[in-house]
């Protein structure tokens, strides 16, 4: 659905290139992880990929449109819930018929659903301008997830969010996800996301070190306590001893831990690379 193509960019000259022939495919039916240190082009990415920013070679395209182009029937189809922002002096209700025309799949019955997983209650007469950080997040994002766009992209949507509204975020994804939607979360807080995504791509200095499914990390890696004989592609001490990234055995499951997943990539790529190639 989304296709990025050997696009290359820069802000000046002095920089150097952020990304340079860099290319990216993104389906529909799945919830991506975007994951990359401080400085390696996430939002970068995000921005290039809904059309805010005009590469310098190389193209995003979604269904074959490039994005850049900002056509009415690309827009219509995709969402940013950008890292920062702020709402008007409008109540909701206002809010709502000011932008919902733009998203011919808006629903207001679902974003009252998703309201109400954020336990916001239905008074549409709030003044959007008066809430808190993290009240405005909620009720963009109930928004955002109500627009039913094809391609919803959230960049670190959990900040400013306490300890229960990060778990009704992790609702709102499950409730608002199908089959013919695609959703990209950009955060450094992976352990608020890694329940609900199936997919993990993980960038640096213009390079994709890793992009494949959730079922595909359990399949070749294993993380848990270290065992005698293992050898780890990633150690991480613990109170509890040393945690592994390590091949998995024959019929060897864990659960994936996206923390441990991220450090070993950055830290051994030609490992990673080298499994995730072998077994394909």
């Amino acid at each position: 659905m989304v296709q990025i193509n050997e696009i290359s960019f820069s802000y000046n000259k002095k920089s150097g290139d952020l990304f340079n022939d860099f290319s990216l495919n993104l389906e529909p039916g799945n919830v991506y992880g975007l994951l990359g240190k401080n400085g390696a082009g996430k939002s970068t990415l995000i921005y290039l990929m809904t059309g805010l920013l005009t590469p310098k070679s190389g193209e995003v395209t979604l269904d074959g449109e490039n994005v850049r182009q900002r056509l009415p029937k690309t827009m219509s189809d995709i969402f940013l819930v950008p890292e920062e922002f702020d709402l008007p002096r409008l109540s909701l209700k206002q809010y709502v018929s000011i932008n919902a025309p733009f998203y011919p799949r808006f629903s207001m019955e679902d974003m009252q659903h998703y309201l109400d997983i954020f336990e916001m209650g239905n008074d549409l007469s709030v003044n959007l301008h008066a809430l808190s950080m993290g009240q405005k997040k909620k009720v963009f994002m109930a928004f955002a997830f109500a627009t039913n766009t094809r391609v919803l992209i959230m960049d670190e949507p959990t900040n400013g969010l306490d300890i229960p509204s990060k778990s009704q975020f992790r609702k709102l994804v499950g409730a608002g996800m199908t089959d013919d939607k695609l959703m990209l979360i950009s955060t450094h807080q992976v352990r608020d996301i890694s329940d609900i995504l199936d997919h993990v791509t993980i960038i640096d200095q213009s390079k994709v070190l890793l992009n494949t499914s959730f079922a595909d990390v359990t399949s070749r890696l294993a993380f848990r306590p270290m065992r005698e004989g293992d050898q780890p592609i990633f150690v991480q001490q613990s109170a509890m001893g040393n945690l592994v990234v390590t091949p998995a055995q024959p019929d060897e499951e864990t659960k994936v831990d996206l923390e441990m997943l991220f450090n070993a990539t950055l830290l051994n790529p030609a490992a990673i690379n080298q499994l995730f190639t072998d077994k394909k």
